[in-house]
């Protein structure tokens, strides 16, 4: 995820990125800018069409579009940071978990503190290989510790098989008598709520926007803009060839934001820094544990 500053107006302002709309439109941004300057060619020089023609009444059904287009992608774009705005929540959720999980089991097991930090070594490489597992792309993860022989015991749906690990050393001490069964109950509670965090996020990843709605807006803003100069061309002239290129530039990028924050686990420069997140869970949980050593 990309940081900044807000308060830094002009770099904001002048900064472009990987991300920037800018860099990726414009390719598409000059063949409008064609476009447009052969419907003046073709309307103004070639056929000589004036104010009166039957063609300058396109703008009022482009007007009425125009209000339709703009209700799409307000429900566009509030549909798309609703959904990287539950992931963080989810990830949030995750923090306080292992927090709270973490000085529960450094205090109950006070007096064993091989398996207080065993168990803790799982709660620590939880969020790193959620991450992982949320991602498209598997990065080498940039680890404080090393968890080699944890993966390598990981063989179905990861997450989950590694809460049956956490589960069965928990259950273990509990029959050797270190854990009560009233705090195995809290423990057992705070275990699923990482499932219910690795299940939301699942379900984020795995139920995009529907494809026909996603692509019915791309078409509608194309068909939109191109008929932008057929409408008012005549009125405007060449500085229709600016203002063509500038609304389609405000309304692709729209889309393309959406696009990018809907899906907020590909560890693109907006989406959820999972792993920052789960380097900070980590260090949090080995701070915790770290106490009675």
């Amino acid at each position: 995820m990309r940081v900044y500053n807000t308060k830094h107006f002009l770099k904001i302002l002048l900064s472009l990125h990987k991300s920037d709309t800018l860099k990726i439109l414009f390719p598409t941004m000059v063949l409008m800018a064609l476009y447009s300057y052969g419907i003046q060619y073709l309307e103004i020089e070639y056929l000589h069409l004036t104010s009166k023609s039957k063609v300058s009444n396109v703008g009022m059904i482009h007007s009425l579009l125009g209000f339709v287009l703009s209700l799409l992608l307000v429900f566009r774009t509030n549909t798309a940071y609703d959904r990287w705005w539950e992931g963080r929540k989810l990830w949030g959720k995750l923090v306080n978990d292992s927090r709270n999980f973490a000085i529960k089991i450094n205090t109950i097991l006070m007096d064993d503190r091989q398996s207080a930090h065993q168990i803790a070594r799982y709660v620590k490489y939880f969020p790193h290989f959620l991450a992982k597992h949320l991602s498209k792309e598997s990065t080498r993860l940039a680890l404080d510790e090393d968890y080699s022989e944890i993966e390598k015991s990981l063989t179905n749906h990861g997450p989950s098989d590694l809460i049956a690990l956490l589960s069965r050393k928990l259950y273990q001490l509990k029959k050797e008598g270190k854990i009560s069964d009233t705090e195995m109950l809290f423990l057992d509670t705070q275990l699923s709520g990482f499932l219910d965090v690795c299940g939301g996020c699942e379900r984020i990843k795995n139920t995009p926007i529907p494809y026909s709605y996603s692509s019915f807006i791309k078409k509608f803003i194309i068909l939109y803009v191109l008929a932008l100069p057929v409408a008012y061309v005549i009125n405007l002239g060449y500085f229709m060839i600016p203002l063509t290129v500038f609304v389609y530039y405000v309304l692709m990028s729209l889309e393309l934001i959406a696009e990018e924050i809907e899906d907020p686990f590909n560890n693109d420069e907006n989406d959820i820094p999972m792993e920052t997140i789960a380097q900070n869970i980590e260090r949090n949980v080995h701070q915790i544990m770290g106490g009675n050593r």
